[in-house]
């Protein structure tokens, strides 16, 4: 795991933690790696959580699939993220969803009673990794508000427009690269994909913005209805 230390330095777990501080962790933290290839499922549904997870390379998807086997996307899981850190709390229940590797991944596992607990020596490292759990899953609850925002939309092009404007703020410029392709775009914000497709040309042909694959620029002078 010592390959991934840049990754794990500037995760959201270790944020403020130097290296040897996260090395000296390791053991104490009971962490362990695992690779997936593209495809695989990290998690099922019907699964129970009980370790803290962090994407040490590649990228995954979040994911529920109803009876008629339709996909939602609910996060993106990229380089240095933490996930499914919610459902580790002893009355969290089993997953009600399924993570997936969008690509080859590795993913270390620390557990999450370690994690909580700090050692008999009380380091002040420690103690730190427990603050940046608690506001991680704070600014999880912001993306999860902003995503509600998104689907609160009631027709493909609000939910385009909310989705594409909060983009640009993130990135603090018109012009940016989403992380979806066309189809994985159109399983997060829960509508058809030829159906989209359509509304992104006809806001192109409107002059509200210009788009190539994933790549997006949002115009000003455009007509927004």
């Amino acid at each position: 795991m010592q390959a991934y230390l840049p990754i794990l330095k500037n995760s959201q777990l270790f944020s403020g933690v130097s290296d040897d501080e996260i090395l000296s962790m390791l053991s104490c933290l009971g962490a362990r790696m695992k690779i997936f290839e593209k495809g695989d499922v990290i998690f099922h549904e019907g699964e129970y959580v009980s370790d803290i997870l962090v994407m040490l390379k590649g990228e995954a998807h979040v994911q529920s699939i109803d009876y008629w086997g339709n996909r939602t996307i609910l996060n993106r899981v990229a380089q240095g993220d933490m996930f499914l850190e919610a459902y580790c709390t002893p009355d969290a229940g089993a997953l009600k969803l399924d993570v997936v590797a969008a690509q080859k991944s590795v993913v270390a596992f620390f557990d999450v009673r370690r994690v909580i607990t700090t050692c008999s020596a009380a380091c002040r490292f420690h103690a730190m990794v427990v603050q940046n759990l608690v506001f991680a899953l704070s600014e999880k609850n912001r993306k999860l508000v902003a995503k509600l925002m998104h689907m609160s939309g009631r027709t493909t092009r609000a939910k385009l427009i909310s989705y594409l404007s909060e983009e640009a703020k993130k990135h603090a410029s018109g012009e940016f690269t989403i992380p979806f392709n066309r189809q994985q775009l159109a399983d997060y914000l829960s509508v058809d994909r030829s159906a989209m497709s359509l509304e992104l040309c006809k806001m192109r042909d409107s002059g509200m913005l210009e788009f190539e694959k994933n790549r997006f620029k949002l115009l000003l002078h455009s007509e927004n209805q």
